[in-house]
């Protein structure tokens, strides 16, 4: 009996993770009038089963090879991205000129940016992040062209690379859809190839990107481990990726909680 209830709650748990893609410990305890140890250890047999994700203090869906698209992904981990934000701002100071990618964590940096930094120069090809630094006034802010992909809110293809090529940056600030042991993938492959070209034309590149991530492969790799100096996650990573981004003299930080 024990064991036929825990199997019910547990597919109800995945069920309701098809309709809200991000769900605390606590809501879900007080949905399943369980208690919060309780959803913990069905947190963690349904992540070994390979049915969702496990985040600090709840559970995502399980991530695809067709990520979500930018809408979706901006309610998922909010918390956790505002602290990678937060965190990565220090790396930062004194650098004047920045290349910036699309995406839900970078987005925060944008914002977290343009609240504590002043008189830079940022290049994007999403119009999100442009939209963010607007609202810093002394902050000079440059859309590149391109097709636009409404899904991600950004611009991509022959046009976007040859503007950014005409360019250089002290900083490119990239998220990414996976981070293996070889390095930074996105699920959208014309975006891989933005995020190529900012690294060849920045001097140091950061990757932003919540644990989720870890050990998620998807078709675009951008970077290898070794083009990549900074690394900030909410999360320290697993024992073979660390191994890896440690072999490559990658800087990792890792924000507070």
């Amino acid at each position: 009996m024990t064991s036929s209830k825990k199997q019910t709650r547990q597919k109800r748990i995945v069920d309701e993770l098809a309709f809200q893609p991000s769900l605390r410990v606590a809501d879900l305890a007080d949905k399943l009038h369980v208690s919060s140890e309780t959803i913990r250890r069905d947190l963690d047999e349904l992540t070994k089963q390979g049915l969702i994700g496990r985040t600090y203090g709840g559970a995502v869906a399980r991530r695809s090879m067709q990520e979500p698209g930018l809408n979706e992904r901006h309610n998922l981990l909010v918390e956790e991205r505002q602290r990678i934000a937060k965190a990565a701002i220090p790396a930062l100071a004194g650098s004047k000129h920045f290349m910036i990618g699309s995406g839900a964590t970078t987005m925060q940096v944008a914002r977290r940016m343009a609240f504590e930094m002043n008189n830079i120069t940022v290049l994007t090809h999403a119009f999100g992040i442009a939209t963010a630094l607007s609202m810093n006034p002394t902050i000079k802010v440059f859309m590149a062209p391109g097709r636009y992909y409404a899904k991600e809110g950004a611009m991509h293809g022959g046009q976007t690379i040859r503007f950014l090529q005409t360019f250089r940056a002290d900083w490119a600030i990239l998220g990414a859809s996976g981070l293996d042991e070889e390095g930074g993938t996105d699920a959208v492959i014309d975006a891989g190839e933005v995020y190529a070209t900012m690294i060849q034309r920045a001097t140091r590149t950061m990757v932003v990107a919540d644990h989720s991530k870890y050990g998620e492969s998807f078709a675009a790799q951008y970077a290898t481990w070794k083009s990549i100096d900074v690394l900030v996650s909410d999360q320290a990573p697993p024992t073979r990726l660390a191994t890896a981004i440690n072999e490559a003299g990658v800087r990792l930080v890792t924000a507070p909680q």
